[in-house]
């Protein structure tokens, strides 16, 4: 008993010589980390080339509060207190802000935000690749092909380069969608979802569009089966017939098999982890694989055996090596999309789980693809009604309750408060959560004002960039703005004519087109 006792001494002394010696080192680190992120900023120089590939990794909802608990809940999950850690793409050289209102709202939606990035135009919220004159409704008379957009897919077509598209909601769903669909509705993603509606006869559903308008985009994987399928067929996992299920009696799955078959293209389509992972990259020119009847599942809900479902850094990864063995070059959009979906439903936790997963597809890009002639970009449509409060201790459980209530910020009704809040959504009221696991997966951060979702933040968003011409992201910028930089990076699109090659050459051969 003595020895244990004297263990346990032996090893509180530890741990309080260690506090104290941090402490008294702690001034000395924290001069020592900012001089070297003063030598790396003097380091720093800009990346003149010409951008062959073009990354655009969009975290749907994640907003700068998700971004600061997001690191912090990684951090934690590592062995960390979290405040000090890093998300990959927070290590990027260059950092922005844009401004993501849409055209007519204040507040934006992701259709209308995920638009003015893909076309570098500002359009009307619930829109998708239609310019300014078409309004969100379902009455299509100010609609017409004279009011489409082209995207950056279209332009990275139009430049020989691979193409493709990988997101964890639904393939049709807005983000995704607006890098090849054009409508007035976001929400007409099947026939079924437009019926009914008259006078929108020659304005297609967004998965008709995907396959009958699209069909060199190299990859697309994501969920959203649903809209392919012809409501006769049950979901072969489901095993149910949806109502979003196709009214005009196509098989979009089957349309898309012979329109490669016909080509004599080496294709593959998937359903599940064990067909996607049985795919060869090398013997594989078209990828489709759309794995849930609707969204995929939460990163912390999601079957990793073979019946199940691939992770956003697996669709990822596999995608990029499609798309990299054209010598010309791709664009890539990567979607951690259900970082808003679970913002939504006031789920704190799934939501920073999402934004884990999305920055581990980060970091595998990052592995993956040079500086040199690959512009990386990572940003957000918009934000949500999330807030990060309180004067919680340093390493405090970002899940949890604030822990050390300062004198002055008690509530007024005495009842402890969480960390993480949101402003409105399903959640609401006051409780005593001091016997409450805050923890769990399922658990709701209440909000103030109830509603049936959790609403969009209207604030600025970050953009961080690597790669040529990231360096023009600089200030805060307007959200199309996003897509002006790549379409100028890979002199594609509307600086195909413009993009002084020779020029960039020379600037190039005097940078060190390594580190921008």
């Amino acid at each position: 008993m003595m020895m244990m006792m004297t263990m346990i001494h032996l090893t509180l002394l530890g741990w309080l010589i260690a506090v104290v010696s941090c402490a008294f080192e702690s001034n000395a680190e924290w001069r020592r980390q900012a001089r070297a992120d003063i030598q790396r900023a003097k380091r720093l120089t800009k990346n003149y080339s010409v951008a062959k590939n073009l990354v655009l990794m969009i975290g749907d909802g994640m907003g700068l509060p998700t971004v600061t608990a997001g690191r912090i809940y990684k951090g934690q999950k590592n062995g960390g207190t979290g405040e000090e850690f890093k998300l990959a793409f927070q290590e990027f050289p260059y950092v922005a802000l844009s401004k993501t209102y849409n055209l007519d709202r204040q507040v934006p939606d992701s259709a209308g935000t995920a638009s003015a990035i893909m076309t570098g135009v500002k359009v009307n919220m619930g829109t998708l690749g239609v310019d300014g004159d078409v309004p969100f409704t379902q009455d299509c008379s100010k609609y017409n092909k004279t009011k489409h957009l082209k995207t950056l897919l279209d332009y990275a077509l139009e430049a020989g380069k691979s193409v493709g598209v990988v997101t964890t909601t639904r393939i049709t769903h807005a983000t995704p969608g607006a890098t090849y669909a054009h409508t007035s509705w976001r929400d007409w993603e099947s026939d079924a979802n437009k019926a009914g509606v008259a006078g929108c006869e020659n304005l297609k559903d967004i998965a008709y569009q995907l396959v009958f308008d699209n069909p060199n985009i190299n990859v697309l994987l994501g969920g959203g089966r649903r809209s392919f399928l012809n409501d006769t067929t049950p979901d072969p996992v489901t095993k149910t017939i949806s109502s979003s299920q196709r009214k005009d009696g196509l098989d979009l799955r089957e349309v898309w098999k012979k329109q490669k078959s016909l080509r004599g293209a080496r294709y593959a389509y998937v359903e599940n982890k064990g067909e996607f992972d049985a795919v060869d990259p090398a013997k594989t020119d078209f990828l489709f694989g759309l794995f849930a009847s609707s969204h995929m599942t939460y990163e912390l809900e999601r079957d990793k055996t073979s019946n199940g479902e691939p992770s956003l850094t697996e669709m990822t990864e596999k995608a990029i090596k499609i798309l990299q063995r054209n010598p010309k070059g791709f664009f890539l959009l990567v979607e951690g999309g259900r970082i808003d979906h679970a913002h939504h439903d006031n789920y704190g936790k799934k939501a920073l789980e999402e934004t884990a997963e999305f920055d581990n597809a980060v970091s595998k890009v990052g592995r993956m693809v040079s500086v040199d002639d690959t512009l990386t970009i990572v940003t957000a449509d918009h934000s949500h009604a999330f807030g990060m409060a309180g004067y919680p201790t340093r390493g405090n459980n970002i899940l949890g309750l604030v822990d050390d209530v300062l004198e002055g910020e008690e509530t007024f009704d005495g009842l402890p408060y969480l960390t993480l809040t949101y402003a409105n959504g399903p959640a609401t009221g006051r409780t005593d959560l001091t016997n409450v696991d805050t923890t769990t997966n399922n658990f709701q951060q209440p909000g103030c004002v109830g509603m049936p979702y959790s609403a969009h933040g209207g604030e600025d968003v970050a953009i961080y960039a690597k790669g040529p011409m990231s360096h023009l992201f600089h200030t805060t910028h307007e959200q199309n703005y996003v897509g002006h930089v790549m379409m100028y990076s890979a002199c594609i699109g509307e600086y195909k004519k413009s993009c002084d090659k020779k020029e960039r050459y020379w600037l190039s051969r005097t940078s060190d087109t390594r580190r921008g």
